[in-house]
């Protein structure tokens, strides 16, 4: 991650600590069981290791991406960060675009690991967690379905104040850390800029200037 986003993205993204966002009340670098998001390659091959004699690997390791999205660098990087850890084959395979992507991923046809990306409807850690993860929720890709993460989102949700929710929330996250669900890779970072004829000038939660405050210069 930390290569990938500074070589590749040149800092326009952020190793990624946990399933929600930096910019979100509540985010934490820190909830139990986010280690496995550091890169460690020994940890890796003895992990696989561990899985192989279970279950012997064979075949090729695909990322399935939309080809008309800019993701092709980062993508390659990643297999090959797989391929040279591992020892097996990986590589990027691209969709013509993000339809044709989608489109087999909504239908459950796809047969590969796949690339997607999340943006919160409204800035709480329970937009991140409950409709992707959530049992038979509306975004939940992979049907990841357990009861204790849901029963966890379900206190949070009915919590009296964002404190308590999110100390729910996160105790959700430490379930997504063992079950892996998923693997968060980076933040979106937003880029802007702004002449020197305006003051007060600041990018909201969600990436979008907050035009109201904007005052012409003295």
């Amino acid at each position: 991650r930390e290569e990938i986003t500074q070589v590749i993205f040149d800092g326009t993204r952020t190793p990624a600590h946990d399933f929600t966002s930096p910019v979100i009340d509540g985010y934490s670098e820190s909830v139990p069981g986010s280690e496995v998001l550091d890169y460690n390659p020994d940890e890796a091959k003895a992990k696989w290791a561990e899985a192989d004699a279970i279950s012997p690997w064979d075949g090729e390791f695909k990322i399935a991406y939309n080809a008309d999205g800019g993701h092709q660098e980062w993508v390659d990087a990643v297999a090959n960060s797989i391929k040279n850890v591992l020892g097996i084959e990986a590589s990027g395979d691209p969709y013509p675009t993000f339809a044709e992507v989608r489109t087999a991923v909504t239908d459950r046809t796809i047969q590969t690991a796949f690339r997607t990306g999340w943006q919160a409807d409204y800035p709480g850690l329970f937009n991140f967690l409950g409709p992707i993860y959530g049992t038979n929720a509306g975004s939940n890709d992979g049907d990841y379905s357990s009861k204790e993460f849901d029963q966890l989102l379900k206190q949070g949700s009915a919590a009296s104040s964002t404190d308590e929710a999110n100390e729910y929330f996160q105790k959700a996250q430490e379930i997504l850390f063992k079950d892996l669900p998923a693997i968060p890779l980076w933040y979106s970072s937003v880029q802007g800029g702004y002449s020197e004829a305006v003051d007060n000038v600041a990018i909201d939660w969600h990436s979008v200037p907050l035009y109201f405050q904007i005052t012409k210069s003295e």
